[in-house]
């Protein structure tokens, strides 16, 4: 079980610090990473899997995975590291944030995915079109302490080629020691690889389920189905983790909007093993 992280009772977890945007990078047609440095005092060093509350200033708030982990050597995150889509009023305006503008943060909130933990074992982490995000923080870990680990299978699903994140990430992953495969559920002419739905590449990658463990993200039914994939080839639940997303406000457990079932995914979660998801994910209602 992956570590509570968040200091819900730190005085200042509710009051945003300033960050800038240092620089803007279009991944999609509606999706942009952004690059956050501190324009005063940083916030503590965030863990991968970890979410900030990022601030639209005059529209709004919302919760964002790290895509980037970046400690400058004193616990201290000076910069930080966002992928977003624009979906909503907040997402529209962050999105169109350019350089120069500033965002409010608030963080480090949530749980980690707990890489370390992993060491030893074959991994594989599987990914569908945004929530390769919050995955890239364990994708770089992972080549960082390379020889911690066995295997290192990464499987990649997006709608079109077109959705595709990290392209050029993808292919340098690949002549570092991971296994990359790609996925798409639309071709375009252009496109040779292949087509189907992630779940559709376990079959070839030839897990050991005994000496696997499993990070996974993406929208609930593909995780879910990915989840039960690796489940019914051996791979116990609790070694197969998933990154929950619901509409969190406070970012410390107190506000009740984040609820599943038991858990307030800002202070239990977002990332959780299986083991407790399944029969949460299972309830369409929760």
């Amino acid at each position: 079980m992956t570590a509570m992280l968040t200091e819900p009772g730190r005085p200042d977890a509710a009051v945003p610090r300033v960050y800038r945007v240092a620089s803007r990078r279009e991944e999609t047609h509606d999706t942009v990473t952004l690059e956050l440095a501190v324009d005063d005092e940083p916030l503590p060093v965030f863990a991968p899997g970890q979410f900030a509350m990022l601030t639209a200033f005059g529209v709004g708030e919302v919760p964002i995975s790290l895509s980037g982990v970046v400690d400058s050597g004193d616990g201290r995150a000076r910069l930080l590291v966002h992928t977003l889509r624009a979906v909503g009023a907040v997402t529209r305006a962050l999105h169109a944030t350019r350089p120069g503008g500033v965002v409010g943060v608030r963080g480090p909130f949530g749980t980690a995915w707990d890489v370390g933990s992993a060491a030893g074992s074959d991994i594989v982490v599987a990914a569908g079109g945004i929530g390769l995000a919050p995955l890239r923080p364990v994708v770089r870990a992972l080549i960082a302490d390379r020889a911690r680990y066995g295997r290192v299978i990464l499987l990649v699903g997006a709608r079109t080629p077109a959705d595709l994140l990290y392209r050029d990430e993808l292919r340098r992953w690949g002549g570092q020691g991971i296994e990359v495969a790609v996925t798409v559920d639309r071709p375009d002419g252009g496109w040779s690889g292949h087509v189907g739905v992630v779940t559709t590449l376990i079959p070839h990658v030839g897990i050991d389920p005994a000496n696997t463990a499993a990070f996974v993200c993406g929208p609930d039914i593909m995780m879910r189905f990915t989840a039960q994939e690796l489940i019914a080839r051996g791979v116990p639940a609790t070694r197969v983790r998933v990154s929950l997303e619901r509409n969190m406000r406070c970012g410390a457990g107190w506000c009740g909007h984040c609820q599943l079932g038991p858990l307030l995914i800002c202070r239990d979660g977002p990332v959780v093993d299986y083991g407790r998801a399944e029969p949460l994910m299972s309830i369409r209602e929760l």
